[in-house]
């Protein structure tokens, strides 16, 4: 696994970034905007997604990085669990949710593949640095 020198590099971050994009975009138009709590909870849980991989990767240490990333797995979760009440409300379309339930899927198995690493690594006495 390649080293970061920033966490813009992490794949997983850059993924969260596309999906809370899209997020935005679909919270920002009719039908889903009419349910203000539901726009806002998406829009917040897919966001901790990245802040977390960000502020995980800044603490500079392997510990710690895992649990921030394991935090951002989470949330990852909680955005599906959102879309699953935007699909049965019927404020999206099934197409649209299983884009963006997929999206989050495989940004928790890129997160998932980087806290293996990082155990990994920690195991054989290798320290997480930043670049």
């Amino acid at each position: 696994m390649a080293t970061f020198r920033r966490f813009e590099d992490i794949g997983a971050w850059q993924k969260a970034r596309s999906l809370t994009k899209d997020l935005y975009a679909l919270t920002d138009r009719p039908p889903l905007i009419r349910d203000r709590a539901l726009c806002a909870r998406l829009r917040r849980a897919s966001g901790s997604i990245r802040a977390n991989v960000a502020e995980g990767f800044g603490r500079g240490g392997s510990r710690e990085f895992i649990s921030f990333l394991s935090i951002a797995r989470g949330s990852a979760g909680e955005v599906r669990s959102h879309l699953y009440v935007a699909l049965d409300a019927g404020f999206i379309e099934e197409e649209t949710f299983d884009l963006l339930a997929e999206g989050t899927r495989e940004i928790e198995r890129m997160l998932t593949g980087l806290i293996r690493h990082l155990r990994a690594t920690s195991i054989r006495g290798e320290k997480f640095k930043e670049g």
